[in-house]
């Protein structure tokens, strides 16, 4: 039962160099008053907004709530925590200590259901995206504002602003999306039309953990000692009611409809200045989104960065808030400083021991040379040209699948971009899930791994395809990004061949001489074969591919997807990779 709360929590007091007003009523549309937090500097002078809306609760501390990704990101970057004393860091927002110095105020609210804001929680949804339209317009007309309204944060804190900025608000100067999805069937619930569990297990560990009405039962702010999840405590049997499930919700819609197109940005609606930073890491959440936010939305002043290391570091460290400051001090403060000159694509190029900055005009590089590396069967191999005999390899439907090796090169090669793959594929039975794998081999044939945005071992790309999913929508499709509507299901007939085209996230890595790409066709996610990595804020142990697994048995029977599959290549079937070689002087196509 919910229990009385006496009075306001709103109040405002002067610390740590800032004016913070802790707890700040937000009126919705409907009655319910969600509550955030402001920081900003003293003074009357009238400044810019950055804003935040999300689940995570802003009572919660970074160290509080994610220690082990917090220790991580300060022992190799100690720049993150220079200027601050890190009391109001939270995590994948903005650190106000780092900020409000600039002549910023920073708003965090808590989302509708979550931390100290009441109501039901309902993640991604038409609900929250007009909640965060209302608090970008009430901020706007506070006293402290300028009237400009800046977006900025990671992941959750970024995917929101594809679907408000849909809504046009008017106040809404820029947004940065910082590894941040945009379309919740594609990037998010089903890769490729395979159910991916990773909803159901970050909702468990992150959000319902934060939950308004928690109260006595969850954490204190190590700041305020206030109740991280709201003055109230209600009873356990009361929460449940007060959220949605996101995890069943998408299991029980296996085909794209409203409920995704609600929760997935609306391109040509998206008309305000953007920055959108990618992590080449982020195979199974956000680099999808970031890309195609860039490439699709209708914005005339748009930015693409792409960068590596963990999920959290880069938007910390002494580089990522400089980006930031740059795009915002341009577009919230109307500053001449050469941001509006900046080359359109920054790359972050990926060599196996570094990153070097690459500045582009186009996505994907204009100088890209396409190169089909073919299947060859017999010898699993991947051939610069077509084999002359026809030939198939079959594997387990469930099972670890085909490698194919493309021969050493005697010179570096780089790899940067977008791929796809065209396989010809038969099932003994009426499905066949495919999940495919770019992966790196040393010269002794050890599997190069590198820092993913969570997992600390990832091979260099991943794609997915339920072959019932087959169908193309031409109109959204490319030779480098096959797209599907999932819209139907096409039942394979067992024994016969089938033409695939199964899109594979971006990718970059400078391959060294002597090094082998190879390709795996897989029947369930990639494995790394070394030691796996844990997260305090990750629900299972990460063997390869972070949370984003797709082993539900609900959505994989083995009556539909353990058959054997079978690969076919050859002259009748000229099954391929599709890789994107960016020509330099060192570079010998394959």
């Amino acid at each position: 039962m919910e229990q009385p709360v006496a009075a306001d929590p709103h109040r405002v007091e002067r610390r740590d160099g800032m004016i913070v007003e802790w707890d700040v009523p937000i009126t919705m549309d409907d009655g319910v008053v969600l509550r955030a937090d402001v920081f900003r500097p003293p003074g009357s002078t009238a400044c810019p907004v950055i804003m935040s809306y999300g689940p995570y609760a802003k009572g919660l501390s970074f160290q509080q709530g994610y220690p082990s990704a917090w220790q991580q990101m300060v022992e190799q970057f100690p720049e993150v925590t220079h200027g601050s004393s890190g009391l109001y860091q939270n995590w994948e927002v903005v650190d106000p200590e780092r900020w409000v110095p600039d002549g910023y105020a920073c708003v965090r609210v808590d989302g509708r259901g979550a931390g100290r804001s009441p109501g039901h929680i309902e993640p991604w949804s038409g609900r929250e995206s007009r909640d965060l339209y209302a608090c970008i317009e009430w901020a706007a007309a506070q006293p402290w504002s300028n009237g400009k309204v800046g977006l900025n944060g990671i992941s959750y804190y970024g995917m929101n602003q594809w679907q408000v900025a849909s809504l046009r608000p008017p106040h809404l100067a820029a947004i940065c999306v910082w590894e941040g999805a945009a379309d919740f069937y594609r990037d998010v619930s089903h890769h490729g039309g395979i159910y991916c569990t990773f909803l159901a297990n970050w909702y468990r560990q992150q959000v319902t953990s934060v939950q308004h009405g928690l109260g006595r039962r969850g954490p204190r702010s190590v700041v305020t000692g206030d109740l991280v999840c709201g003055p109230e405590t209600l009873d356990a049997d009361e929460l449940p009611a007060r959220r949605s499930d996101p995890g069943e919700n998408a299991y029980s819609r296996p085909l794209w409809d409203p409920f995704y197109q609600e929760r997935s940005a609306q391109w040509d609606q998206i008309d305000v200045p953007l920055l959108s930073a990618a992590n080449w890491g982020g195979n199974g959440l956000h680099l999808r989104g970031n890309i195609e936010g860039f490439l699709r939305a209708a914005s005339k002043h748009k930015w693409l960065e792409v960068h590596g290391r963990e999920h959290w570091t880069e938007f910390y460290t002494n580089y990522g808030v400089h980006v930031q400051k740059r795009f915002f001090d341009h577009f919230l403060k109307g500053e001449a400083n050469g941001w509006d000159k900046e080359p359109q694509v920054k790359l972050w190029v990926r060599h196996v021991d570094r990153f070097e900055p690459h500045s582009e005009q186009q996505w994907p590089i204009a100088r890209t040379e396409w190169r089909k590396l073919f299947l060859e069967c017999s010898n699993l191999v991947l051939l610069p040209y077509q084999p002359e005999l026809q030939a198939s390899h079959s594997y387990a439907g469930l099972g670890d699948g085909a490698t194919f090796l493309l021969p050493a090169q005697d010179r570096e090669l780089e790899i940067t971009g977008p791929l796809a793959a065209k396989l010809f594929v038969s099932s003994e039975t009426t499905d066949a899930d495919l999940f495919l794998v770019l992966r790196l081999f040393s010269p002794d044939m050890k599997e190069v791994v590198f820092q993913g945005a969570l997992d600390p071992h990832t091979p260099l790309a991943q794609g997915w395809l339920r072959a019932s999913h087959r169908k193309l929508d031409p109109r959204q499709s490319t030779v480098y990004r096959p797209y599907h509507p999932h819209d139907e299901i096409e039942p394979l007939q067992p024994g016969r061949i089938y033409e695939l085209d199964i899109e594979i996230w971006p990718t970059s890595i400078v391959v060294p001489a002597g090094y082998r790409l190879a390709l795996t066709v897989r029947g369930k996610d990639y494995e790394y074969s070394g030691p796996s990595a844990r997260l305090s804020n990750i629900r299972n142990e990460m063997r390869g591919c972070g949370p984003f697994l797709h082993d539900d048995p609900r959505d994989r029977p083995a009556s539909i997807f353990g058959g054997r599959v079978t690969l076919h290549a050859g002259p009748a079937c000229p099954s391929h990779l599709l890789v994107p070689i960016v020509p330099t002087r060192t570079n010998t196509a394959p």
